[in-house]
């Protein structure tokens, strides 16, 4: 029983990290762009201040021009911060809905509860990912 608790335990945590890692690096990578070529770069002394805060604010995905993209812009922005709340959150839902699963003791209550949290949550990422597919789709035709 201690053996299969500690590779219960361990699956979830992996399942948690990779998840958590795949949303992470999504939303870096919507908010990067499709232009850029590198995630750090070093500051240079030779540039002007302003230069090397254009550069440190062009990791984001912004710019220093006053033509940002206007409303797209922010709205790609917020999408891909809801998405990365709601990500985390799901993922610490399985976390629980394995911690539900695994102290449930065999009473199928708390199996069936244990159950439809995790599908709840695994749904809820698809939904989320679905949601923020068609709205970088539908604000790509907007261009």
């Amino acid at each position: 029983m201690k053996r299969l608790l500690t590779n219960a335990i361990l699956f979830i945590a992996i399942l948690g990290g990779v998840s958590a890692g795949v949303f992470v690096h999504s939303a870096q990578a919507l908010s990067m762009g499709p232009n850029s070529s590198s995630h750090f770069a070093a500051a240079d002394p030779l540039k002007s201040s302003k230069d090397n805060v254009c550069s440190g604010v062009a990791l984001t995905g912004a710019s220093c021009s006053t033509s940002s993209g206007g409303i797209t812009r922010i709205i790609r922005t917020v999408i891909s911060i809801l998405s990365l709340i709601v990500g985390v959150a799901a993922v610490v839902m399985i976390i629980v809905g394995g911690l539900k699963y695994i102290t449930s003791g065999g009473d199928s209550n708390s199996v069936s509860s244990a159950k439809n949290t995790i599908i709840y949550a695994v749904v809820g990422l698809v939904i989320v990912a679905l949601a923020q597919a068609i709205v970088h789709f539908v604000l790509d035709k907007v261009k």
